[in-house]
């Protein structure tokens, strides 16, 4: 019986060694476990990226709109509050930044005749195109200018020559 028991032992434990480097082995991946994995991570980089970027040109589209939006907003409650003037062409970064009196003219403090604006705290940056960045508003291009401005209309648009949205507008358009 001790004979036999012995028998069972030893086969146990030779059977214990093999599961163990057995486990050793199916510790790591395999060569082609590792290629599918990046096959497949390469084919969802492949359509994540694209969308990624246009996630991001939309995002820029949809800032050009809410500035416009904000500018125009502006520009027409100066115009409300000043008899259907529009803020100049040389003086509008003041007058829709600080305050102003009924003939538009405009200072930094509030007083008896300063008692219009700001309507706004700062100018925004143009988010897109080759001037992005830039502040300035003016009636023609400049290195500087973000902004074209209209001061017989009130009409601002982005200084945008060619650029376009993904939908093929002119961001100038908008």
């Amino acid at each position: 019986m001790n004979n036999v028991t012995n028998k069972y032992t030893a086969a146990a434990t030779k059977m214990n060694k093999y599961d163990k480097n057995r486990r050793k082995c199916r510790d790591a991946f395999t060569f082609l476990e590792v290629l599918i994995v990046a096959a497949i991570i390469a084919v969802l980089a492949v359509i994540a990226i694209p969308r990624i970027c246009r996630s991001s040109r939309c995002a820029d589209t949809s800032a050009l709109a809410a500035d416009l939006a904000v500018l125009r907003n502006a520009i027409e409650v100066f115009s409300a509050e000043h008899a259907g003037t529009y803020p100049s062409v040389s003086n509008i970064v003041n007058q829709l930044t600080q305050y102003t009196d009924a003939f538009g003219d405009a200072q930094p403090a509030k007083d008896n005749t300063h008692i219009y604006g700001p309507y706004l705290q700062k100018i925004p940056p143009l988010p897109i195109g080759s001037r992005k960045g830039c502040t300035g508003i003016a009636a023609k291009d400049a290195n500087d200018v973000g902004w074209i401005y209209d001061e017989n209309t009130g009409w601002i648009r982005a200084n945008t020559m060619t650029e376009k949205a993904l939908s093929g507008r002119l961001y100038r358009d908008f």
